[in-house]
């Protein structure tokens, strides 16, 4: 559905974010993106949105391919008519609207009102505390609430492709394992394809069929999400045991 090949991508003219990448997502998967802070997993996200420009940023080689045609060049606004929503890192709420606002501003695009109101039901079926808080100005929203408000917007814009950027940063280990339960349940249920960019790599691999590990901007390993789970060198770097 969505593929990769040989991704350059550099920052300023002159700093090498992504060196060679290639990554293959087949619908209705989930892919994790693991790999240290620094490693290019934000920047390979905001590539395939087309967002590389807001940090000076450009894809200097390869071709990123959605279903075969080019999303290259293609301006962002049009790249989620297409079907991939980006849900960036840090919960980029607007603070102050309403819960309800927010996820009506990811709708603003869609002429079918009746659509619209059914979808905004549905994220309520996911995120029932959204509905509760549906009146309520988002920027006093917890952290976890708030991850909640973003996924469900992303959810507004119809995306057949949803690229999630660190979901579970700063948040409890109670809230990441329902958040993460969610994702599992909206890619099953309403057939999504996820990218999932995390650095709590076992989370990750619980949900995840595929698995990249990124370091210095190129794809270093790649399996199952059993296979890297099992792996060595994944259980003692980035899993803490041996």
């Amino acid at each position: 559905m969505l593929e990769l090949s040989n991704v350059e991508v550099v920052y300023e003219g002159a700093i090498l974010a992504l060196n060679g990448v290639s990554m293959r997502i087949a619908k209705g998967d989930i892919v994790a993106l693991l790999g240290a802070n620094g490693a290019g997993k934000s920047t390979t996200l905001k590539a395939i949105s087309g967002l590389l420009h807001i940090e000076q940023g450009r894809i200097t080689n390869g071709s990123i391919e959605l279903e075969g045609k080019s999303i290259i060049h293609i301006r962002p606004h049009h790249i989620v008519k297409m079907g991939i929503v980006h849900v960036m890192e840090g919960r980029q709420v607007l603070e102050h609207m309403s819960v309800e606002q927010n996820l009506m501003v990811a709708s603003h695009l869609r002429r079918d009102r009746h659509a619209v109101d059914e979808d905004r039901e549905l994220v309520y079926e996911y995120f029932p505390k959204l509905k509760d808080l549906c009146g309520k100005t988002a920027g006093y929203l917890s952290g976890g609430e708030q991850q909640m408000l973003v996924i469900g917007r992303a959810m507004m814009a119809q995306p057949r492709i949803m690229l999630l950027d660190e979901p579970s940063m700063g948040l409890a280990p109670m809230i990441v394992e329902k958040i993460f339960g969610i994702l599992r349940q909206i890619n099953q249920e309403q057939e999504i394809t996820l990218l999932l960019v995390e650095q709590n790599v076992l989370m990750a691999l619980s949900i995840a069929k595929y698995a990249y590990i990124l370091m210095n901007g190129k794809i270093e390993l790649q399996g199952t999400a059993g296979e890297l789970h099992e792996n060595k060198n994944i259980k003692e770097f980035y899993l803490g045991f041996e």
